[in-house]
């Protein structure tokens, strides 16, 4: 199944999308994609009689929105999940290069007004950063609490998958002690959506292609095969002691080809088009859009 919410009129609504058919079956009022997340299997069960009798809308008619609102804490991020992503940045983080490649997940979280909807206006104020960078990746969204939850049970606590990019500020991430909340959590620029695909829809994780085009340049091409730590165990060394809840989020890194690390170096600009894909779980469509933060 995936579940999107969508503008009606001023009331936000929640939807089962069917890309391939180009509609969408539209939930009754008062339910929200939140809540289904929360409710986990059960609410997802019973799901299927309602979506039989929802009345029916084109996929054009709507409005996608963000799916999520309400967030259990800031969107949780890992950092370096790609070795080709690690290398290509060597020499080029301002003296902040760790060692040798880390041997755990790389944990970082980004506040949660940061996330917009997959087809809004990414927020871009000049004043805040002269280096506005893209990274496309995918998102996994948490349906059951765990603490220290083994890997092999690891699964049983997603959800489902949506498309992010952590669009970051380089020299915020550099000038902050090298945290990198700052230059991660400027509010209005995390595309997330386009909808959730769920668990049961994505037979193997590890064969989703990611693909990010700035202005119609093929910027980053990978698969999820890539990963240097599985998503499984993100999740286990992620909750170690700290319980993950229902409804959080959980960026899983971003591959080669960002803009900081490229000779010459790229940047985010006033009308810059991003469109960041992830097969089988869609395409978000975005542009930088000047916006007074400051």
């Amino acid at each position: 199944m995936r579940l999107a919410s969508v503008l009606m009129g001023d009331q936000r609504r929640a939807a089962a999308v069917f890309p391939d058919e180009e509609y969408v079956a539209l939930l009754p009022e008062g339910v929200a994609v939140d809540d289904i997340v929360r409710g986990g299997s059960d609410a997802l069960g019973a799901l299927d009689a309602t979506i039989a009798e929802a009345p029916r809308l084109s996929l054009g008619e709507v409005q996608l929105l963000a799916p999520l609102t309400r967030f259990n804490r800031d969107i949780l991020c890992t950092g370096w999940n790609y070795w080709d992503h690690f290398e290509e940045s060597k020499g080029k983080r301002e003296g902040q290069d760790p060692p040798e490649p880390p041997a755990h997940p790389t944990f970082f979280t980004k506040g949660p007004d940061t996330v917009i909807g997959p087809y809004d206006g990414i927020a871009f104020d000049p004043e805040i950063s002269s280096k506005w960078d893209y990274e496309a990746e995918v998102a996994i969204i948490i349906g059951k609490d765990g603490r220290s939850i083994p890997e092999d049970q690891a699964r049983e606590h997603i959800f489902g998958y949506c498309v992010a990019n952590d669009v970051s500020q380089r020299d915020l991430q550099r000038q902050h002690g090298g945290q990198w909340l700052k230059g991660k959590s400027i509010d209005q620029t995390m595309p997330l959506g386009p909808w959730i695909t769920t668990a049961d829809e994505i037979e193997d994780p590890y064969s989703l292609d990611i693909e990010f085009e700035l202005d119609g340049r093929l910027m980053q091409k990978a698969s999820t095969s890539q990963v240097a730590f599985s998503f499984e165990r993100i999740i286990s060394e992620l909750s170690w002691g700290m319980t993950l809840r229902a409804g959080d989020v959980i960026l899983t890194g971003t591959p080669s080809g960002i803009g900081n690390a490229r000779e010459p170096q790229i940047f985010l600009e006033a009308g810059s088009e991003l469109v960041s894909t992830v097969s089988q779980l869609g395409t978000l469509r975005n542009q930088m859009s000047p916006t007074k933060l400051s």
